[in-house]
């Protein structure tokens, strides 16, 4: 269980940089809101990877081997919450509302991902 709480941590932390990408593209920049979430998961994901390594899996392993595999989960992870963020504000759903469902969901799916495959 610490090791899923350290996973919170730095995904809250990465979730942070994402949100704030989310919300500049879409209030500054006027970008579809499913567009500024997939930058910002992209963006988060590199956040994410670089505390994940070293805080929550202590990972000693090749860095390129688990770059891939991380990135290919936060693909996994982006394409979920951008199809999430998309459907919410189709029916009438505030983005940042639609998003935090999505942060949610995918929590889940990329520790357990991650834990067993991107880090073992």
């Amino acid at each position: 269980m610490p090791r899923f709480w350290r996973y919170t941590t730095v995904g809250a932390f990465a979730t942070g940089v994402h949100y704030l990408l989310l919300v500049g593209c879409v209030e500054v920049l006027h970008w579809a809101a499913f567009e500024a979430s997939g930058l910002g998961a992209v963006v988060g994901a590199q956040v994410a990877y670089a505390g994940n390594r070293w805080f929550t899996f202590t990972h000693r392993g090749a860095m390129a081997a688990s770059w891939v595999r991380f990135q290919v989960t936060a693909l996994l992870g982006a394409m979920l919450g951008m199809a999430i963020v998309g459907a919410g504000v189709r029916v009438g759903v505030h983005y940042l509302l639609a998003q935090v469902v999505a942060t949610l969901t995918s929590l889940i799916m990329t520790f357990a991902i991650n834990r067993f495959w991107t880090f073992r």
